[in-house]
């Protein structure tokens, strides 16, 4: 029988029955998308981005096998020799992981493939191959994490760690309360042209010239225990930006608090001399009397809780060019609002026994 679709004749229809809709539906329903209309081949084609040709070979294959033949992809009677065995994929992950030739930053699909066939492993290799191979054994080469390494052995890291580890123990307590506090940069970008608003089948679309407008600086201030964070963006990250930050954390946000522990990164900035370099000696000795300073080890930032906070605060609120600093302000305090209203907390699962186990290389060796 011929059906006609815009004066094309068309040669297989597909009719369902009952059963066969009722299996088609519960298949589609486990997707993504629900089939909750029939539509027509021109439509499929449209939503899927596929050609009437491909639609016209599925549905042959329901007509003359078929539905479990047109769900299933089409043996084919092909045989593909196998050009890399398990000899030639362990010589290709070793040239990966090993130095790039002079004059690259790093080995590319093609630099790999070319070679392995100056070496004589292979007679001849694709850069696709390379790539799939990769792809099995789940290696990226030519990605580059950045990552704060720590030492080796340092008596001084693990002793700071131990400490920070303990106090993050404590359990909550409003008249020593433990607050993490932390700051970042925040560059002020202005859009120079226009961006595109997102639609149907088109992401937004961001100008990749910008103009920047300087930087500014956020202080984080997070209490873990209580689910709160409090932000104050500064024009600038010196001394006395800190210190007038530890003067609003004792007279604003704990003021009934007889001593406050603040865990934050070992920095010159961050230190009792900042508070004599910006208030009088009473009003100083007065703060410092209040607070009880506990550091994070060298290159271990990631042992500070509110450094979490500021990486929800990137991807959730900076993941976009904001150009004025009272923008960034409005914005952190409606960021901050929400996570408060939530009582959003962090989950801190790391301890000091799963530290000595899984940072051991960190301990110094003890020979008796």
């Amino acid at each position: 029988m011929y059906l006609y679709r815009k004066n094309v004749k068309v040669k297989y229809k597909v009719t369902l029955t009952k059963e066969e809709r009722e299996s088609l539906m519960a298949y589609t329903r486990q997707g993504s998308h629900t089939a909750k209309r029939v539509i027509h081949s021109l439509q499929i084609c449209d939503v899927l981005k596929t050609g009437m040709r491909t639609i016209d070979r599925v549905k042959q294959r329901f007509v003359m096998e078929g539905l479990e033949a047109a769900l299933g992809v089409a043996p084919t009677s092909r045989i593909y020799d196998k050009k890399v065995d398990g000899e030639t994929e362990a010589r290709l992950i070793s040239i990966a992981c090993s130095e790039p030739p002079k004059g690259f930053g790093r080995w590319s699909l093609r630099l790999l493939a070319d070679r392995m066939v100056e070496l004589n492993y292979v007679d001849e290799i694709s850069h696709e191959t390379v790539r799939t191979g990769f792809k099995k054994n789940e290696l990226k080469p030519w990605r580059v994490k950045g990552w704060v390494i720590p030492p080796g052995q340092n008596s001084h890291f693990v002793a700071a760690m131990e400490q920070v580890l303990d106090v993050y123990k404590r359990p909550y307590n409003e008249v020593n309360p433990v607050v993490c506090m932390d700051e970042t940069p925040k560059q002020l970008i202005k859009e120079v042209r226009k961006s595109v608003p997102m639609k149907p089948d088109f992401e937004k679309r961001v100008d990749y010239e910008y103009s920047r407008c300087g930087v500014c600086n956020v202080f984080m201030v997070s209490e873990p225990l209580a689910g709160k964070r409090y932000m104050k963006v500064t024009q600038n990250r010196t001394k006395k930006d800190w210190a007038l930050l530890v003067k609003y954390i004792c007279d604003k946000l704990y003021p009934r608090a007889e001593t406050i522990t603040l865990v934050m990164d070992n920095l010159a900035s961050h230190s009792a001399a900042a508070l004599y370099e910006t208030f009088a000696p009473a009003e100083a000795k007065r703060l410092w009397d209040r607070l009880e300073f506990v550091f994070t080890p060298k290159h271990g930032s990631w042992l500070n809780m509110a450094e979490i906070e500021l990486n929800v605060l990137t991807k959730q609120c900076f993941n976009r060019r904001i150009d004025k600093i009272n923008t960034v302000k409005a914005e952190v305090r409606a960021w901050q609002n929400h996570r408060n209203n939530k009582k959003s907390k962090i989950k801190w699962q790391f301890t000091t026994d799963q530290a000595r186990i899984k940072l051991h290389k960190l301990y110094p060796s003890i020979h008796d």
